[in-house]
């Protein structure tokens, strides 16, 4: 077991019919969470049911909440999603609310200088207040694991280019690969030579690349691993992402081997894309079942 923190949104996801507890690092504590990890969530909400919601439900995840402030001024977060016909999501995420606002205190720098990883996106630094605790906590952690997680407009080339050059693992989708090596000047077409290149520019040993229901490929210490996926039925592909790199980070952390923990990741995210919002709980031995179904 590992000690992890994870900084940025915690908000609402308000579907056409429903809506669910989500935000990208949310939703990796709460997939580390479910693997015995000990996990500390930095973020804030607003003094409202939806922020008391959202305590509640990390707190039965047994994620530690000590570290999410509570904002007199700005309410909890909430994001409009909207899904294709295949499922797949866009978001309208409203500006600003609690977790735009987060504060650097002591007791979040002592957290993150003892954790073993700081888990952190990009979204969060939209805000030049989140922004700025961000940064600082970051040169306190030992290993930094960057999830891109790109949203337009709430991104510039510089706050990326800062963050992956401060980061030891970065996790992208291929979309998100070509578009930051494109950003690098990078002349390659395939997603490999990119990896490769973007890995050498920003001089980060671990990169993941997710592609979608093709799997994913990791470069971990100068090799590459792949998974080519699995075939599902997808009800939405919400949080599935955020899964498989709490899943990743999870295994690589407790010490498996880079093919069995991408295998192991790709597997988690496939079946979050069976299940409807960010977070279905979902065991060991359901995993095991998902990729080595047995034999009639």
């Amino acid at each position: 077991m590992v000690n992890i923190v994870c900084f940025g949104e915690v908000l609402f996801d308000v579907f056409p019919t429903h809506k669910k507890i989500g935000g990208a690092p949310l939703n990796v504590a709460c997939r580390l969470s479910s693997f015995n990890n000990n996990v500390a969530m930095i973020s804030a909400v607003g003094n409202d049911k939806s922020g008391n919601k959202i305590l509640s439900y990390l707190n039965e995840c047994g994620i530690k909440t000590d570290l999410i402030q509570l904002n007199q001024e700005y309410k909890t977060g909430k994001v409009k999603v909207m899904l294709n016909e295949k499922g797949v999501a866009s978001y309208d995420i409203k500006y600003p609310k609690a977790w735009d606002k987060i504060k650097l205190t002591e007791a979040a720098q002592s957290r993150v200088t003892h954790a073993d990883a700081f888990v952190f996106g990009s979204l969060v630094a939209r805000d030049e207040s989140s922004r700025n605790t961000l940064y600082s906590l970051i040169e306190l952690a030992k290993y930094k694991i960057f999830d891109l997680n790109l949203r337009r407009p709430y991104y510039t080339k510089e706050v990326l280019f800062h963050l992956m050059e401060k980061a030891n693992f970065i996790k992208f989708n291929d979309e998100e690969l070509y578009e930051v090596s494109g950003y690098l000047g990078s002349p390659y077409k395939s997603l490999e030579q990119n990896l490769k290149f973007v890995a050498k520019k920003t001089n980060t040993q671990h990169i993941c690349v997710t592609k979608g229901e093709h799997g994913a490929v990791l470069l971990y210490d100068d090799k590459l691993f792949y998974n080519s996926g699995y075939l599902v039925k997808v009800v939405d592909t919400v949080g599935a992402g955020d899964s498989f790199l709490g899943s990743l980070i999870s295994q690589l952390l407790n010490g498996e081997k880079p093919q069995k923990a991408i295998d192991f990741a790709c597997a988690v995210g496939a079946l979050v894309t069976e299940s409807q919002g960010a977070n279905p709980k979902i065991s060991i031995s359901e995993i095991d079942v998902f990729v080595n179904p047995p034999l009639n």
